[in-house]
């Protein structure tokens, strides 16, 4: 709509008045005092080696710090303190650690325009016990993204197959295997073989010996192979005869080239459980591949489902 001169002169100072009012408002804002309250999970540093000691609680706390508005709109933009690191030192003299004492260690964990305010919980428990040790296998991890037609073609080979763990009789006793750091790689079309750290973030009051171990990851080109297996009834021992709908399965399978004429129909195995039909009243039952080579990967069952008719 026309506006006279007199009345757009007062909405441009209306306009500068909003904006300097606003950055105003901004430079005030950001120049307080702000609390943050952030959730962060504890990493155990310094543990006593003679001691296996277990936490009586949970593996987080929550820091408060204080810093000012421009600095909390900025952290907001950057990657946080994704753990908290707690010295365990004191736990040579009693079985409690008081993160108050631990006040400038926390803070350098911190950029130096934060203030740690306060920790919760203060105080962590712990619980001393016979400290054992044991003997466990070492599970090689990998996220690998290979070249088309390739793949792991054999048993992936782990020096030292085994590592010692020592800790708390209740935990180690739970543990069955160690996973090492993952092994990422992309465009893969050869063997692989890296020295590879174990993970230790998997329990923080066990100690891991060693603590990398050489990973060979076999890779080669492999091609596609179809093969019909027959499929077994298990189960089916009430039942004079059980007669499948179809009665063999078509297999597409991955498999090197090296083993390709290794391949035949005796190293698989397909099945299906009459039970499901006797219990649970399943009438198109589900076909199993109980038994395959581990240098072969499995792409497709077909079909995945049977009929049957039974004579009792």
């Amino acid at each position: 709509m026309p506006l006279s001169k007199t009345q757009k002169r007062k909405l441009s100072l209306f306009a500068r008045c909003l904006v300097f009012s606003a950055i105003a408002w901004v430079m005030f804002a950001t120049a307080n005092h702000y609390t943050d309250a952030r959730r962060m999970q504890l990493r155990y540093v310094k543990m006593p080696q003679d001691k296996a000691f277990h936490p009586l609680q949970s593996d987080t706390a929550t820091v408060y710090v204080e810093m000012t508005g421009w600095q909390y709109l900025m952290s907001s933009f950057r990657e946080q303190t994704p753990q908290l690191e707690v010295d365990l030192t004191s736990l040579g003299k009693r079985n409690w650690v008081a993160l108050s004492e631990q006040h400038d260690f926390i803070s350098s964990q911190f950029p130096a325009s934060h203030r740690v305010v306060s920790i919760t919980p203060d105080t962590l428990f712990f619980d001393f016990s016979n400290q054992t040790e044991r003997k466990v296998a070492v599970v090689p991890s990998y996220d690998l993204q290979f070249k088309k037609q390739y793949g792991i073609i054999d048993e992936i080979s782990v020096s030292p197959q085994y590592v010692t763990i020592t800790g708390p009789l209740e935990d180690v006793v739970k543990i069955d295997g160690w996973e090492t750091d993952t092994i990422r790689a992309s465009g893969v079309d050869r063997t692989l073989t890296a020295n590879v750290l174990l993970n230790n973030h998997q329990r923080p009051n066990i100690n891991v010996y060693p603590t990398a171990v050489d990973v060979t990851i076999p890779i080669g080109e492999m091609t596609e192979k179809i093969i019909e297996v027959p499929i077994k009834a298990e189960n089916a021992s009430d039942y004079s005869s059980v007669k499948l709908l179809p009665g063999k399965v078509k297999l597409t399978i991955m498999v090197s080239l090296r083993d390709y004429a290794r391949v035949s129909v005796g190293n698989f195995e397909a099945v299906v459980n009459m039970e499901d039909w006797a219990e649970r009243g399943i009438t198109d039952l589900p076909v199993l591949i109980t038994q395959k080579p581990d240098y072969c990967q499995l792409i497709k069952v077909e079909p995945q489902n049977v009929h049957f008719f039974v004579r009792k």
